[in-house]
């Protein structure tokens, strides 16, 4: 703020408040309580990442819970539309939803057996195979020794299986994770309605309760044109890699395409594990290089054209997802709650922007521009 130069600033007066006879201009003054306010802020953030890390057993499945039953909840109005009561939908579609889950982990869990019971096998299998690379490893040894260097690079090791069981156990929740979760979801989904007037109405102001009910439309219709979009969108690319697999003589094409379609729910991550297994794989059943990279270059395809075209076109129109908040929240999420947490990186996002869109609206003051 500029002061006129008749004012000056008496120690006695009100912070920042110009008095007539100054001839300073006045800095920016930060106050105290605008610092300890950032300050609270900040350790209060600190906290409640700290507290969702240490207690993930119990945050990871309600949340889970809440997130998967707020999608689930327009397929129970339906239900309820059609006389079905609530309670009753919320058991029906929990059932449905774990056989589906149940009868694509069943595709996917017998062939990985089968492969994780000859480990050693395969791996001395794939060692063969990547002898076409002692040539280039030669030279680089060779050229690491003339300049200097005192090792040079060892030859390919056989894959070790230590990481099985703590891969496993991470990726395995406990039965009481698993019993928290249905029953959440299930009581969630069953009294959503409730659930949602009691939040509005714990507002007396009318527009505050206005504005509740919106975020809870909002948040209700994103999350499930989500699901129902990208699930519609994740089978596809699973039956299209199944396809592309049967052509190419993959072992188990339908559960290599059950394993696409499972992982292509997690961003990013998904689609890189799922292009190095059919790597692996197809390295390891054809006799030749090129015959085996056959799948694992056209699921390359496959998810470039789902990722950069038919993603976009379609979640795109309802709401726009920043690629670099995506990554973000997808490293963030999946360092606080590994892979469950790279599933709910996306929806948290859409359920962040959305309370962003309402709270802080474009139309309030913004900065002149620079």
């Amino acid at each position: 703020m500029r002061v006129l130069p008749s004012e000056r600033l008496l120690p006695g007066n009100s912070e920042g408040a110009p008095v007539p006879g100054s001839h300073t201009e006045l800095p920016p003054v930060i106050r105290r309580t605008e610092f300890v306010a950032y300050a609270l802020g900040g350790l209060l953030l600190i906290a409640v990442i700290a507290v969702l890390y240490f207690a993930r057993a119990f945050f990871l499945p309600v949340v889970m819970a809440v997130v998967a039953g707020t999608m689930l909840s327009p397929a129970a109005s339906f239900l309820e539309r059609r006389h079905v009561p609530r309670a009753l939908g919320a058991v029906l579609i929990v059932i449905a939803v774990t056989t589906v889950v149940a009868f694509v982990v069943a595709l996917i869990a017998v062939p990985a057996m089968e492969w994780s019971s000859r480990l050693p096998e395969l791996g001395a299998q794939l060692k063969e195979k990547m002898h076409v690379f002692d040539r280039p490893l030669a030279l680089w040894k060779e050229l690491q020794t003339m300049v200097g260097g005192s090792e040079g690079l060892p030859s390919l090791p056989l894959p070790k299986t230590e990481w099985v069981q703590p891969t496993l156990e991470f990726l395995s929740p406990t039965f009481a994770e698993f019993l928290l979760f249905f029953a959440t979801l299930i009581l969630f989904i069953a009294s959503w309605r409730d659930l949602r007037r009691a939040m509005i109405m714990n507002f007396g102001d009318r527009d505050a309760r206005l504005r509740t009910l919106r975020i809870l439309n909002e948040i209700e219709v994103h999350l499930g044109n989500y699901l129902l979009t990208v699930t519609v969108i994740n089978v596809g690319v699973g039956i299209t890699t199944g396809i592309v697999c049967a052509v190419t003589g993959m072992p188990n094409p339908a559960g290599l395409g059950a394993l696409a379609a499972a992982l292509n729910f997690i961003p990013i991550i998904g689609p890189v594990a799922m292009f190095v297994v059919l790597a692996v794989v197809g390295l390891v059943a054809f006799p030749t290089i090129g015959g085996g990279l056959m799948a694992a270059l056209a699921f390359g395809g496959i998810t470039f054209l789902e990722g950069h075209f038919v993603t976009p076109t379609i979640i795109g129109r309802r709401l726009s997802l920043n690629a670099l908040a995506v990554f973000i929240a997808l490293a963030f999420w999946t360092w606080l709650w590994g892979p469950m947490g790279a599933f709910l990186s996306s929806p948290l996002l859409i359920v962040g922007l959305i309370l962003k869109e309402h709270l802080m609206p474009e139309n309030l003051p913004q900065l002149p521009p620079g």
